[in-house]
Order: C-alpha cells, then structure tokens, then sequence
C-alpha cells in the first residue's frame, strides 16, 4: 500500500464544509463517508477527513480546539501556477471562506492564505523552485 495522508478536522457543519472544500478542487470519496464524516480528495494519497464534532472526538484524546481563535496548525497545498492559486482562492472565497492576509510574494514562491468556516488555515501556494536563491 502506498503511503497517505489523512488529515481530520473537526467541523460544526459538514454539509457546509463538504461544500468549501467541493469549490477549492477536492473532491468526495463516498467509500469512505457517511452522514458524520466526509473523505475529502486533494490527490492520489492525500486525503482530508472532515469530520463532526461528535465523530471527531471518539478519536481525540484532548479536547477539540476552537480554531476559530487559535491556530490548532496550519495547513499547505502546493497548485501548478499562480493563476491556479488565484483561481482555487476565489473559488474559496465565493464559497464562505476568508482571506487573512495578503498574498506573499517570496519570488520563487506565491502565497495566498484562506480559513473555512471553522477556522482551519490553509496556505495555498505556487513555487517555482528554478527561482530560488542559490546559497
């Protein structure tokens, strides 16, 4: 089996959720959800679980953080060009989510951050590794 990544986030409204992340390029894996969790698909082995609050505590040994105020981890999804990065954003953003900050811009990298309804950061972001600075 090849190896994965299944990040789980604890949402409050999964129908919403499924939604944003629907409109930032995932896609649902209907094998692997039911009406308390969605298989979210971002590429071959990497896969986000979006969870109710309910479902996620029976896995979580601490209690469920309010990422709507504090940054529980941030998140980051490398596209294949800035118009790609742009064009997932606005997507996003049509879908509810919000932009926090400006776009970076660290010449061999664009970044651009958004946050979904519950407060889960992800920094989406294009790099042209060709520019990065030789040492």
């Amino acid at each position: 089996m090849a190896k994965q990544i299944f990040i789980n986030l604890a949402v409050k409204e999964l129908q919403k959720s499924m939604d944003f992340y629907t409109a930032l390029g995932f896609t649902n894996n209907p094998q692997f959800s039911d009406e308390t969790g969605k298989c979210m698909v971002w590429g071959e082995n990497i896969f986000v679980m979006l969870l109710t609050h309910e479902k996620f505590a029976n896995f979580a040994t601490k209690p469920i953080a309010d990422t709507k105020s504090n940054v529980a981890a941030l998140f980051s999804l490398s596209v294949e060009s800035v118009d790609e990065l742009n064009h997932i954003m606005t997507n996003g953003l049509q879908a509810g989510g919000t932009e926090p900050s400006e776009m970076k811009d660290y010449g061999f990298m664009q970044q651009r951050t958004i946050e979904d309804f519950d407060g889960h950061t992800w920094e989406i972001f294009y790099m042209d590794i060709s520019k990065f600075p030789a040492k």
